[in-house]
Order: structure tokens, then C-alpha cells, then sequence
């Protein structure tokens, strides 16, 4: 990583990425440390917050199997803080990490994960646990001055976090940052064929919109005005993550098709069927859920790492995230 990343977090796009995905990367390592117990200066976690001057402020600790998931470091600075740019960096940072594929670690994450298929995650003691962490520190220094970061199952648990901060707590708007978020769906944007790929997210979006319709009109009570007002979906159209993807990756690349198709749905004729189909998901609909899956977003600004990869491992891993020499599309995607 170059020495550049640590002048003040200033207001550059890499710059915030690599902090993000670095302080993701210490909670992957702080629960290597504990399973090894490595302590004291063998420790390999504290330079992943140190060499951006944050400090560790608590550990998230999943009840069931005493894994640490998350981390809330706090800057080491005295804030208000200002770099010579004028920008501010965030007082404090919550992060989660991943699946880690170890014995002590492998049972409780993939159940986890199970809970993300099933649409579920919001049950789960981690989000509880995360949820409620976010909640007390937002209340005491505010939603501007917190950011929230995940990589692969914890950019669920901070996706549904984000999400429940602006639908049920007063709308408050996290700057978040995802890090292939999965996205529970067949994987269509790996077709290479185009034709066949718009063919089959045009079949999907036809069943999935016309599922929602007859779920949200069997159930419906109130107006249709009424129903559009109290829209989750709507109300979610205001906070725009950041979404880093990777198209190599089958677990994330879906993220990918489904804001470009919603695109082109528009351009065929087709964005009232679009719109819907965006709204839901089979899984969440069958689930009784209220028709809401937890991989759904309205907006993001979608960021996808172009650089080849060898493997699942490197095009899924969060390392990539932090390498200058990326070859990124960007695109900023908003709900109307």
C-alpha cells in the first residue's frame, strides 16, 4: 500500500476505499489472532487501523461462538478533525468481515450465510449485535460523522444495517461501503452470450413482477397512494452506498446486471415491470418477508474492479480493494 493512502483520508475515491477495505481486513485478522492466540507484539491485526491513525474502540463477539465479527475503531485524532483539503474523516468506522473457511469459525459463518438465502439475516444474533452498536454510536456523534464497511457476508450485515438506519431510525443517511455484497440469485451476468442474458433477466423480471403483484394486491389494505407513500423501497431511494464489485465473482456479479437491466428495461418500454421486478425477489416473496429481499437497494454509486483475476479466491477476496493499479468502471445508479 502506498505511504499516499495516509495523508488525512482526503476526499479521493481510493483513498476511502483502502481505508474501508483495510479496517475490514483487521477484523479478519484480529479473529486469526485470537484463534492463534497471538497477543501483545505478536499481534498481526493493530497496523490494519494504526497506519490510518484509528484506534480499536470494542469488539464485535458473535455469543455463539465467541468469533469476533466486527470492529468499531474510533480516528485517533481530536475531532473535529480537517486535513489540508478541508475534508473530514469519520470518527468512527463499524466494520464486519466475512466467511473465514477454518474449523472454530466454518459452522457459525456458514449458518450465517444460510440465513442470507433464506432472507433471514435480520434474525440473526450479529445483526442484532451490530445493529444495536451502530444505533448507540450514531445517537451519540451523529449519522455524518459514522461509516459503516463489510466485505462478502459482513457487507450483508452492514447492507441490512444501512438499511434499517434510514427506514426505521429517524432516516439516517451512512456513508457505507460494501465490499462483494452477496447477491442471492443465479449468476446471469457470468453469461457471455448477451442475448441469452437479457432473455433470461427479462423472463425473471416478467415472473418476479407479476409474483409481487398478486402478493402486494392479495395483502394489500390501503390505497394505492397510501401504498406508494409508505413504499420501503421509495424510502430507501435517498441513501446511496458505495458497491465494489467484481464480475469474476459469482457471489457478487449479479449486483451488476440487476441496476443495467433495470436500465434497460427503461429504454424497451418496459420500466413499470422493471421498477417492480427491482422491488423484490422470488426468494423474499415466497418468504412471507413483506416482499423485501435483503440484498435489494434501490441506489448505489457501483464500482467494478475490470483487472483480470486468477481465481474465485482473488476476484471474491477483499485484498483487491486496496491495489492502486485497478482498472475500474464506475457508475452512479439512482431510483426514480
Amino acid at each position: 500500500m502506498s505511504s499516499t493512502i495516509k495523508r488525512s483520508l482526503e476526499n479521493n475515491s481510493h483513498h476511502r476505499r483502502s481505508v474501508a477495505a483495510s479496517l475490514v481486513q483487521g477484523v479478519y485478522t484480529l479473529e486469526r489472532d485470537r484463534r492463534q492466540n497471538r497477543q501483545g507484539p505478536q499481534a498481526l491485526a493493530p497496523p490494519w487501523w494504526q497506519f490510518f491513525n484509528f484506534r480499536l474502540n470494542q469488539l464485535l463477539i458473535d455469543n455463539h461462538d465467541l468469533s469476533y465479527f466486527g470492529a468499531i475503531y474510533e480516528f485517533n485524532f481530536q475531532y473535529p478533525y480537517q486535513n489540508y483539503l478541508g475534508q473530514r474523516p469519520p470518527q468512527y468506522v463499524i466494520a464486519f468481515r466475512g466467511t473465514i473457511n477454518k474449523p472454530g469459525n466454518r459452522e457459525q459463518d456458514f449458518k450465517l450465510n444460510l440465513h442470507c438465502i433464506i432472507n433471514n439475516l435480520h434474525n440473526s444474533t450479529r445483526f442484532q449485535i451490530g445493529l444495536e452498536s451502530v444505533r448507540e454510536i450514531v445517537y451519540r456523534v451523529g449519522p455524518e460523522n459514522v461509516w459503516l464497511a463489510g466485505h462478502s457476508l459482513g457487507s450483508s450485515i452492514a447492507l441490512v444495517i444501512g438499511r434499517q438506519m434510514v427506514k426505521h431510525t429517524q432516516k439516517f443517511h451512512l456513508e457505507t461501503y460494501l465490499f462483494n455484497p452477496p447477491f442471492t440469485s443465479p449468476p446471469i451476468e457470468r453469461i457471455k452470450n448477451e442475448k441469452l442474458k437479457l432473455g433470461l433477466r427479462l423472463a425473471n423480471s416478467v415472473l418476479t413482477a407479476g409474483l409481487a403483484a398478486a402478493a402486494n394486491y392479495a395483502g394489500a389494505s390501503h390505497s394505492p397512494k397510501d401504498h406508494k407513500k409508505n413504499d420501503p423501497f421509495i424510502a430507501l431511494s435517498s441513501w446511496i452506498p458505495y458497491l465494489f464489485i467484481n464480475p469474476d465473482d459469482p457471489i457478487c456479479s449479479e449486483y451488476v446486471g440487476y441496476f443495467q437491466h433495470r436500465e434497460d428495461m427503461e429504454s424497451i418500454g418496459a420500466g413499470k415491470i422493471g421498477r417492480l421486478a427491482t422491488k423484490h425477489s422470488i426468494g423474499s416473496i415466497f418468504s412471507g418477508n413483506n416482499c423485501e429481499a435483503f440484498h435489494l437497494i434501490p441506489c448505489a454509486y457501483l464500482s467494478v474492479n475490470l483487472s483480470a483475476c486468477k481465481s474465485f479466491k482473488e476476484a471474491h477476496g477483499i485484498h483487491q480493494w486496496w491495489r492502486q493499479d485497478l482498472e475500474f468502471k464506475y457508475k452512479l445508479y439512482q431510483y426514480k
